[in-house]
């Protein structure tokens, strides 16, 4: 065993790529499990303390091949937590060097972390959080929702269930936060953000986004550019979001935000208070405001539903169908669907036939003459309710 340690030794010394991966492969299998986790942990150590040889050694297949055997074959414990230390350096090359975001993601979230603090792997709260939200980062960095949410739902149980404990206790007395943590919280507050309206949670987004908007408005934690980009980002998530009270609520808390009318000179977000405002004042919103609405959107929230329409599309039907509502006592649907703009009359009579199921529209189809009948008095309750 001796002699293997020391030829990992020579090897990493001279930088002997080959070398290493003729041990690590061929001479490997003819070592015990004990011995392979000595071997592994060696390996890790050597390679750690050695001054030359990692950054360099990263880019060659052969070495990458070697750190994933001695990374999946380690005792229970490695001194100095060598592998957590190596398992950084690959994220930080991975994400600077080749912006490989996802193999940056998935190394560092094998990551060892204990609560004890007697033990090597030891990790306050903030540390941990801290690595998983920059996982949650990387994964969105290469459109892994599903994987992006794991991680930063990991990051929200820390933080709940520490509570106090990620207050710095560098001023006892007052609990002031230090700045890596508000930096911290912050990144976590945007990549949850960011997870949701991905995920198509448009609701829940847009109530994150405007609370990141509003929450550091007057700190310079944001650039004041970038409030204004979570701004935009609010209004389109609770345009994108489905009818419901909880939405004209939103809708409401964004049109008051004195802010609004700034987007304006955005030109991502340039027709975003025009369509906002129709909407939380119940007005037909244009084609040609829909168009332009839509061509700032990011790719999944354009997807195109089953009923062939896509989210922002069906969202501005039911919104115009409620407007409508407004009105007009009556409609013939060939008459609504040149109103609405985006269907034709049996697109917008399916749409009204789903709300008034749903509860949605109060209203009722007469099949034979095609017409859509309000109920005005239901419907001024439902508004009502809306504005409560």
């Amino acid at each position: 065993m001796e002699s293997h340690t020391q030829s990992v030794s020579d090897a990493i010394q001279s930088s002997d790529y080959a070398g290493l991966s003729v041990i690590f492969t061929s001479q490997w299998q003819s070592l015990g499990q004990g011995e392979q986790r000595t071997l592994a942990s060696h390996f890790i150590k050597t390679a750690i303390a050695s001054p030359s040889f990692f950054p360099d050694a990263f880019r060659s297949p052969q070495i990458m091949s070697v750190i994933t055997t001695t990374l999946n074959h380690l005792p229970p414990t490695v001194d100095g937590a060598a592998d957590n230390v190596l398992r950084q350096k690959i994220f930080d090359f991975k994400v600077n060097e080749e912006e490989d975001y996802s193999t940056a993601a998935r190394i560092l979230s094998g990551s060892r972390m204990e609560e004890n603090e007697g033990s090597v792997y030891y990790m306050p709260p903030v540390d941990r959080c801290d690595i998983f939200v920059k996982v949650a980062e990387c994964y969105l960095g290469e459109d892994l929702t599903v994987e992006a949410e794991g991680a930063v739902t990991k990051a929200g149980t820390i933080i709940e269930s520490t509570g106090i404990s990620i207050i710095s206790n560098a001023e006892e007395d007052g609990g002031t936060k230090d700045e890596r943590t508000v930096t911290l919280m912050l990144r976590y507050k945007s990549v949850y953000a960011r997870v949701l309206d991905a995920n198509r949670k448009f609701l829940q987004a847009a109530t994150k986004y405007h609370d990141l908007s509003t929450a550091y408005l007057h700190t310079d934690a944001i650039d004041a550019d970038d409030l204004m980009s979570m701004l935009g980002k609010a209004v389109t998530c609770a345009i994108l979001s489905p009818n419901s009270a909880q939405r004209q609520r939103v809708l409401g808390l964004v049109y008051k935000d004195e802010r609004l009318s700034q987007l304006d000179v955005i030109p991502e977000f340039q027709s975003h208070s025009a369509v906002l405002t129709k909407m939380y004042l119940n007005r037909i919103v244009q084609k040609r405001e829909l168009e332009q609405f839509e061509s700032s959107l990011a790719d999944h929230q354009k997807a195109i539903m089953a009923d062939g329409l896509t989210i922002v599309e069906r969202g501005v039907l039911e919104h115009n169908m409620v407007a409508v509502s407004h009105l007009y006592t009556s409609i013939y649907f060939t008459q609504l669907g040149e109103l609405l703009g985006v269907v034709d009359a049996v697109k917008a009579e399916k749409v009204a036939a789903k709300m008034i199921s749903d509860g949605s529209l109060s209203g009722s189809i007469d099949e034979v003459e095609g017409v859509l009948r309000f109920h005005p008095a239901k419907a001024k309750e439902e508004s009502a309710l809306l504005h409560w």
